[in-house]
């Protein structure tokens, strides 16, 4: 992957570990592995969406997701996001369940988050592609210095911030924001809202209202979380 292809904004603090010998590795391991005929998700040119869709100046709230969605359509590069035209996955639809008791917002009839990454919430997997059909294929190969460099450059401002980790693998990284901090920050983890564990804590959590309250109280402003119809 080219340094050109970081957006402007991120460029500056993401393009050395970009040029590492661990992502020069990767940037050859994806090209091998298409080359081999093994589909990708999401495709080239999609990968860094949310850096491209959410400036570095303008992030409020990150939500981190772990990796890519692995089944055809799916993935275009924000954490947790399908196209409209995809069905909503069952995790999401638990976010949308949770976002309905906290705020009395109407569950959306799409999956489609872009509106939320344009209003400054950094929809992050930690990993950013993945083999067809194979769940977490591209762990470990180089993507999560990356990824790790975008978490600490967002936790190093002055700017208040929130952090929604949900899961065991999101909420690995708070001891990363913690350690990083340079302002106000706030943390808030719960388990994953996947059905195997959203009633285990998630459903109930009501991280939407508390992000909108700690950025109010720090001038940041609320986060609008309605989707657009």
């Amino acid at each position: 992957m080219a340094t050109a292809a970081i957006p402007e904004t991120w460029r500056s603090v993401l393009e050395n570990v970009l040029m590492s010998q661990p992502l020069r590795a990767l940037g050859g391991y994806l090209r091998s592995e298409e080359a081999a005929g093994k589909a990708i998700y999401p495709p080239a040119g999609t990968r860094l969406g949310a850096l491209a869709l959410t400036p570095l100046p303008a992030v409020k709230v990150v939500i981190l997701g772990q990796d890519p969605y692995h089944g055809p359509g799916q993935a275009h590069g924000l954490a947790f996001s399908v196209r409209r035209e995809i069905p909503t996955p069952p995790s999401l639809l638990n976010i949308f369940k949770e976002q309905e008791a906290d705020l009395g917002l109407p569950r959306p009839a799409h999956g489609h988050l872009e509106s939320w990454a344009q209003r400054g919430v950094l929809l992050l997997n930690t990993v950013l592609t993945v083999e067809a059909g194979q769940a977490g294929s591209h762990q470990g190969k180089g993507w999560e210095l990356f990824t790790d460099a975008a978490i600490r450059a967002v936790a190093e401002r002055p700017t208040p911030c929130v952090y929604l980790l949900w899961g065991s693998h999101a909420r690995a990284k708070a001891a990363l924001i913690r350690e990083a901090s340079g302002g106000p920050h706030l943390i808030l983890e719960a388990p994953h809202p996947s059905p195997l564990s959203a009633h285990r804590g998630f459903l109930g959590c009501r991280h939407f209202s508390r992000a909108n309250a700690f950025l109010e109280e720090q001038g940041a402003g609320a986060i609008d979380w309605r989707l657009p119809a």
